[in-house]
């Protein structure tokens, strides 16, 4: 049978794979042969499943959307992982990572970030297991998201502030590469999406999978049947994205809806959106689409949100673009915003600019009234304050 999975060899489709400096293939190698055996373990999971419970405040809601369903003629769930401990989907990850670098003996943690969720996620679990922890964050997103960065430095994290290129995700991700080929023996890199070097994109997603887990159960409850006909999701990495379709993703019963940054629109130059404008291409130790030049060049990527804000795409979502399987939309900022300040007025929820792009798909499709639609609210909004602020509408 045809699965949308990762295969032996750490491809989707022709995505996927490992192309890493020499230095670094013992340090992915010995990933490559213990992440199974570890998140299968049952100590792991034990350990994992409580923590997701008590420190996290796992499950989170599945939320029925009435005045949202209204508008848009059909039923919507909110997959409230907003309601996380540190406020995003984020934790479900770097939990199940630092637990694995643990057992793996490593003492020292590096992460890079955009939005700087997935920097306070990393920098929580290594406050919580006392591990060192260093940050990479471009000094674009350093100036858009201080609150974040002065959350990280009071978990004790360092967070080191990445001058070269745009100064955004993907500079911060290429210095925290850099670090892991200076430090390969005691240091472990938590990836904050389903990117990298296999098994990153594999394991990452299986972390997030308590997503789609959750919400088979929950709709079970609340609908009568384990499955929606619509699941939607922002995608830049992708990690999210992944953890809410990864129980569906073979499942042709579901429409899989993914929205990914238009920036100031697919044609402007000055964009993020990776599906419509990237080709094959390698980054970050990962064969994907890249938005790129003529000559390979990686372009500077752009979008109002600093977590969307990335010139590459996971490579389970490349894939799944690919093959027709998921559809992925380019919403452009002023989209999110008008979509952000809706669901803050018609449901009293102010979500992240990246959810903003999921919720900003939803006047893009033609809903059935019988339609049950499940969409992840990834993040809370109260990082973008300043820019939903700026950008109120009259």
């Amino acid at each position: 049978m045809k699965t949308f999975h990762v295969d032996a060899d750490g491809y989707y489709g022709n995505f996927g794979g490992a192309y890493i400096p020499e230095i670094l293939h013992r340090c992915v190698e010995e990933l490559q042969k213990n992440y199974l055996e570890v998140l299968e373990s049952e100590s792991f999971k034990r350990e994992y499943d409580e923590l997701l419970r008590n420190y996290v405040g796992r499950p989170s809601p599945l939320y029925l959307a009435k005045r949202l369903s209204e508008k848009y003629g059909c039923k919507i769930y909110l997959k409230r992982e907003d309601l996380n401990h540190t406020g995003a989907h984020k934790i479900n990850n770097t939990i199940g990572q630092i637990l694995l670098a643990r057992r793996m003996g490593k003492t020292r943690i590096i992460a890079e970030t955009g939005a700087g969720q997935h920097g306070v996620a990393t920098a929580t679990v290594c406050a919580l297991m006392n591990m060192e922890c260093v940050v990479y964050m471009g000094k674009t997103d350093v100036e858009r998201q201080h609150i974040n960065v002065e959350k990280m430095r009071m978990l004790g994290a360092e967070v080191r502030p990445v001058t070269s290129g745009n100064m955004t995700l993907k500079d911060a991700t290429n210095e925290a590469i850099r670090d892991w080929c200076c430090h390969p023996t005691d240091t472990y890199y938590i990836i904050g999406s389903t990117v990298g070097p296999h098994p990153y994109p594999d394991m990452v997603a299986r972390l997030q999978s308590v997503i789609s887990e959750e919400i088979r159960r929950q709709l079970q409850e609340q609908e009568g049947r384990d499955y929606p006909d619509y699941l939607m999701a922002c995608v830049g990495g992708g990690s999210n994205a992944a953890g809410t379709i990864y129980h569906y993703v073979d499942d042709e019963r579901v429409k899989i809806v993914l929205a990914e940054a238009g920036g100031l629109g697919v044609e402007s130059g000055k964009s993020a959106a990776t599906i419509q404008l990237g080709r094959e291409g390698i980054i970050h130790g990962s064969r994907t689409l890249v938005i790129q030049d003529e000559d390979g060049q990686i372009q500077e990527p752009y979008s109002i949100s600093a977590g969307l804000d990335y010139p590459g795409i996971g490579p389970i979502h490349a894939n799944l673009a690919r093959e027709k399987r998921a559809e992925v939309l380019a919403i452009n900022d002023d989209e999110a915003l008008e979509a952000a300040y809706e669901l803050t007025r018609l449901e009293g929820i102010i979500p992240a600019l990246e959810s903003a792009h999921a919720l900003g798909a939803l006047r893009k499709i033609d809903f059935k009234p019988s339609d049950v639609v499940v969409l992840t609210v990834s993040g809370r909004g109260d990082k973008d304050i300043e820019t939903y602020l700026k950008n109120m509408p009259r």
